[in-house]
């Protein structure tokens, strides 16, 4: 396996950048309501949980972050755009396909299905791009 060298400081930026995404886009002004109602977690599960859940969250995008930079380095992309395809290969191969098949395994509508990956689509463009140029 070839060495990887990586900045500590764009894998940090880039997991909090992903973490404050997610919390844009599941606030109140965005989609909060909608994937309450498909999901089934109540207000009540959200805030009990929130602190919990935020610092596993932020540690997984650490992790996803660290995986990141490897598959932008093995692609010697560079630049935010090269960064961003990275990201967008990633998110098709490994996210969409998993959740979209077990949206219909779960009997899960595809909307909220449309809501996460939206998501998470979003968030690997950025880091892609971030990773790209910083590290």
């Amino acid at each position: 396996m070839q060495e990887v060298h990586m900045n500590i400081l764009a894998l940090l930026v880039a997991a909090a950048v992903k973490w404050m995404i997610g919390g844009l886009w599941y606030s109140p002004p965005l989609f909060a309501k909608p994937w309450q109602a498909m999901s089934g977690v109540s207000e009540e599960q959200m805030k009990k949980g929130l602190v919990k859940f935020s610092i596993a969250g932020f540690v997984c995008d650490v992790v996803m972050a660290f995986v990141l930079v490897h598959a932008i380095r093995y692609a010697n992309a560079t630049g935010f755009t090269q960064g961003m395809c990275v990201g967008f290969f990633n998110w098709l191969g490994f996210v969409a396909t998993v959740t979209f098949i077990q949206t219909f395994y779960e009997y899960r509508p595809v909307k909220l299905w449309l809501i996460n990956n939206g998501y998470l689509l979003l968030s690997l463009l950025i880091m892609g791009g971030i990773l790209a140029v910083w590290t």
